[in-house]
């Protein structure tokens, strides 16, 4: 194994002496952040996305109960368009959520198949409103009949 260089320099590029030496972020109370700095949700309403950047603060609300990781607008970048592919994927992990084990019929809304294991129609009777899922892929055409 070779010995490093004794003339090379030190890596110093990496370091950045501005930073708090305990490696804290900046905490502000709600409301009270500076401007040009957004949570996910705000950079998100924005179609922005924080893009591989760090947080550079946090901001705290609810007495400090709550926090949220605060980032540079300037920083951040466009979000990525929506494919066909992930469309897909995502409408296939919805109807895991929404489609009922037992009537095989899927809601609009997720159902309470961990506390349940079905729709309420199912799991006690409870009537489900005809506009509240959706139809069977049969039963409209006259042909399934």
């Amino acid at each position: 194994m070779a010995a490093a260089d004794p003339a090379s320099p030190p890596a110093v590029r990496d370091v950045d002496i501005y930073a708090d030496p305990t490696g804290a972020l900046p905490v502000y109370r709600w409301r009270q952040a500076p401007k040009g700095l957004a949570t996910r949700r705000q950079l998100r309403e924005r179609r922005l996305r924080p893009g591989g950047q760090d947080p550079v603060a946090v901001i705290e609300c609810r007495g400090g109960k709550r926090k949220a990781w605060l980032y540079e607008i300037k920083k951040a970048k466009p979000i990525r368009p929506m494919t066909f592919a992930k469309e897909l994927a995502l409408d296939k992990a919805m109807a895991k959520r929404q489609t009922c084990p037992t009537c095989s019929r899927r809601y609009y809304h997720c159902l309470p198949l961990r506390t349940l294991g079905s729709c309420l129609e199912c799991y006690d009777g409870t009537p489900a409103a005809p506009g509240s899922y959706m139809s069977q892929p049969g039963e409209h055409l006259a042909a399934a009949a």
